[in-house]
């Protein structure tokens, strides 16, 4: 349910939050841990710094760290940006008028379906998938 640039953003992240306090780690060092391209992962990770979840420092001894303590930061944070699952909040069908009180055929089991993953998301952290656990 997650794409490969998600995937590529829960791993790198869970990777900076496993370093010490102030230290960087450059995208090249990251793009080989993960195992994702060296410019694609500086760009996926660039995008996360204008969200508020990583900084980034440039320079000799830069490259990037967690902006926000991984115990706070949950997969929702991390996926939102880029895949926008907020925008699941509608009509599986695509229907307009779709709610509890006028239903689709799907909307029980999507909204269930939906609500549980989306959930997931937001009460799991990046901590808990870290490899320091």
């Amino acid at each position: 349910m997650i794409s490969r640039t998600g995937l590529h953003a829960l791993k790198a992240l869970a990777l900076l939050s496993e370093l010490p306090e102030g230290e960087y780690a450059g995208a090249a060092a990251i793009a080989k841990e993960i195992g994702a391209p060296q410019n694609y992962l500086g760009k996926l990770l660039q995008t996360l710094s204008h969200v508020g979840l990583v900084e980034s420092q440039k320079g000799k001894g830069g490259g990037f760290r967690m902006a926000k303590n991984a115990g706070k930061t949950s997969l929702y944070d991390v996926i939102e940006p880029i895949e926008q699952v907020s925008r699941w909040g509608g009509c599986f069908l695509g229907r307009n008028k779709c709610s509890s009180t006028s239903p689709c055929a799907l909307h029980t089991k999507w909204k269930f379906t939906r609500d549980t993953y989306l959930n997931f998301l937001k009460t799991t952290t990046l901590s808990e998938i870290s490899d320091k656990n």
